[in-house]
């Protein structure tokens, strides 16, 4: 068993913001006001330029009406809210006490445990068109139904907002009606969707998930490098998502072996070390050593198409392989169970994609690999067949939470 060692804690954190990644001192956060005066222009309605310049990116319309902005310094000291060292509401020159914290870059409103716990961000990230969209919710359908429970925890959108987007948008064509996530809203820009697993242990900070894609028309190629530079650079973990049918030497096969015509496959597909290539290579050069210690989960997605691989002899995946069969992690991390996955899906790997193998392995200090099926079944005609019966979907961000000592690993 590895047992994880408490740790000192400092009086405050350095806060990451989940809506621009930007990173900052508690000191630098900045506040709302809780209402509007006509009588005063430091407190009246007015358009937030910074908040519109980040809803411009995702395509949202802007708001002319909001309440004035507030900065710390601009208060006396004796009119500030602290809690557990960290300015956590003004009380305003009118007497009107405002708790809405805002991130200095973007203006977004900031989760309430931001700066008294670590901003651990897990981002899920992949090329367009690997299936970043249907994982992202078969994971937060499981988290959120399973996992948390086996875990003491559980798993919450941010805000109400993201909760309502999140049901109808996704979870419910998904998990209620069986439909294919429609391809054109995969590519609408859209604001990050941002969840929180929360463990009962008041002593367990809360690990913050956002599913960011950047992917899109309309995106403006320094927008998009800029802003996925800081969402990579200032995430505590990565989900990075690899679709088979990426793999040139693959494709073909599995193609053959489904039976499926030329014209039903998308010919977007983008080589997986390409995308490492683009997504990481101006970040990790300025890494020390070139190389980032980000632990990052490499996760196969479609594992149901491999059974089309089989291969008794091994050359591909075994028939009688685990990856084909669901496993449920309860109370701490499998150890065993995990590093025969990571074995497997590494020589899998190697075998057909060597020089991507060979870019992660130079990149990236603290890798792992998995094959999870967020359908559990191979889609026809954009339908499903059956119910949705996610496979190992939850496996790689456990193997986070266990990087970042929130759970314990043991051998099984």
């Amino acid at each position: 068993m590895k047992r994880q060692q408490p740790e000192e804690r400092p009086l405050f954190y350095d806060i990451v913001c989940p809506y621009c990644f930007s990173k900052f001192s508690p000191e630098e956060v900045v506040f709302r006001a809780a209402h509007h005066r006509d009588d005063d222009e430091d407190y009246a309605l007015g358009e937030d330029a910074k908040l519109n310049r980040y809803r411009e990116r995702f395509g949202l319309d802007t708001v002319f009406d909001m309440e004035a902005v507030l900065a710390p310094h601009d208060v006396p000291e004796e009119h500030r809210i602290y809690s557990d060292n960290i300015v956590m509401g003004l009380n305003d020159r009118y007497g009107v006490v405002t708790r809405r914290r805002l991130c200095p870059q973007c203006h977004n409103e900031l989760p309430v445990t931001a700066g008294k716990a670590p901003s651990n961000i897990i981002s899920i990230i992949g090329a367009s068109q690997v299936g970043k969209s249907v994982y992202m919710t078969s994971l937060i359908h499981t988290l959120q139904h399973y996992t948390a429970d086996h875990f003491d925890a559980a798993c919450m959108p941010l805000n109400a907002e993201i909760s309502r987007r999140f049901r109808a948008d996704y979870e419910e064509p998904l998990f209620e009606r069986g439909d294919l996530l429609d391809s054109t809203q995969k590519e609408k820009l859209q604001e990050p969707f941002i969840f929180q697993f929360v463990f009962k242990d008041e002593d367990k900070a809360p690990l913050t998930l956002v599913f960011f894609d950047v992917a899109g028309e309309g995106m403006v190629e320094q927008d998009y490098l800029g802003l996925h530079g800081q969402h990579i650079k200032n995430s505590a973990g990565i989900l990075f998502m690899v679709d088979p049918l990426q793999i040139r030497s693959i494709r073909d096969k599995i193609r053959i072996n489904l039976g499926n015509e030329p014209g039903e496959w998308t010919p977007r597909y983008d080589e997986p070390r390409d995308v490492v290539l683009t997504m990481f290579g101006d970040f990790i050069a300025y890494q020390d050593k070139a190389k980032t210690n980000i632990p990052t989960a490499v996760v196969l997605t479609k594992s149901d198409m491999l059974h089309s691989l089989k291969d008794e002899e091994g050359d591909y995946i075994k028939s009688n392989s685990n990856v084909f069969r669901n496993m449920v992690h309860r109370d701490w991390f499998d150890l065993t169970e995990f590093e025969n996955i990571d074995g497997e899906i590494r020589r899998f790997i190697e075998k057909v994609d060597r020089p991507f193998k060979g870019t992660m392995d130079v990149y990236f200090k603290d890798t792992a690999y998995f094959a999870v099926s967020a359908l559990g079944s191979n889609p026809v005609d954009m339908k499903l067949q059956g119910v949705v019966s996610p496979i190992r979907v939850d496996e790689p961000f456990l193997w986070l939470l266990y990087k970042l000592k929130y759970i314990e690993g043991r051998v099984g």
